[in-house]
């Protein structure tokens, strides 16, 4: 099995700051790391990365020091009420920390104004490097791969992704046969964890269990083999494992655990594969 690009994804580790979370991913053996630009809720740590902040300067020295490079960043949501221009700052700090993925969601229940919010982004993107990536997520208004795919193809632009991760795939009941669909250069990156096959009885339990408590890849009950072998064999994997309840075990132990459980999932997934080609 070739190398495969891990990162350690933001929302493993929120309680980091970024030039934390670069040195506990390179600490922990990852080539990559995911970084929140941009906090998700009111509740969550708010980091000032915009222009030549403190906070900056220093992720781009940690960056330097250990050789780690940025994957992605996140997180804009398109909201109603969003004034796309005012992203901007937070483009041009993903561009200057040398990411070229961003995250995206759709928070819009006007799906036409939401394509043409997500399009006005890709276009303030795309002179910077930087893809766009909508990522489905069951209570967000693009919610499955269909929309997202819908979406993505009346933006019509060239630097938009489909994002999909593991949890928010099996929790809005997308199927792998969906991903035969999806053109290779619409996916960029993909987000993998695990969860109990058991879907959430509500809607407090479903966003609890995907900000909060999922499980290291193969710990859980996800087809995690099936979603990996739809996907592109060379596609780059972020792991988004918030594991609260883990919160003891420390920053290190819990990325190392990512990372080692990660590798076991891919080695036995592509390793049967293999083998069952080759009988």
């Amino acid at each position: 099995m070739p190398p495969r690009q891990l990162a350690l994804a933001a929302l493993s580790m929120l309680e980091l700051s970024p030039p934390d979370m670069v040195s506990c991913a390179a600490a922990a053996g990852f080539s990559h790391v995911g970084l929140r630009l941009l906090p998700a809720t009111v509740q969550e740590p708010q980091h000032d990365m915009r222009g030549n902040s403190p906070l900056l300067r220093a992720t781009l020295q940690r960056l330097q020091d250990t050789g780690l490079q940025v994957s992605d960043v996140e997180i804009l949501r398109l909201k109603p009420e969003v004034d796309v221009a005012s992203y901007l700052p937070m483009l041009e700090s993903a561009a200057r920390l040398g990411a070229h993925e961003v995250l995206v969601a759709g928070n819009d229940p006007d799906f036409a104004r939401c394509v043409d919010s997500f399009a006005r982004l890709c276009e303030l993107g795309a002179p910077l490097g930087l893809s766009m990536n909508i990522e489905p997520m069951p209570w967000t208004d693009i919610r499955n791969i269909a929309m997202a795919m819908q979406l993505l193809q009346q933006a019509g632009q060239d630097n938009a992704a489909l994002l999909v991760d593991a949890i928010h795939f099996d929790r809005a009941g997308d199927t792998p046969a969906m991903l035969a669909e999806v053109p290779r250069q619409r996916l960029h990156y993909m987000q993998l964890c695990d969860a109990p096959a058991a879907k959430p009885d509500s809607m407090e339990e479903l966003l609890y269990q995907a900000r909060a408590e999922r499980m290291p890849p193969g710990h859980g009950g996800l087809a995690l083999g099936e979603l990996l072998l739809a996907l592109p064999p060379d596609l780059p994997i972020a792991l988004e494992v918030p594991m609260h309840s883990k919160a003891h075990l420390g920053a290190m132990e819990r990325a190392k655990l990512l990372r080692s459980a990660a590798q076991q999932v891919l080695q036995r997934t592509y390793g049967a594969a293999l083998e069952s080609a080759g009988t």
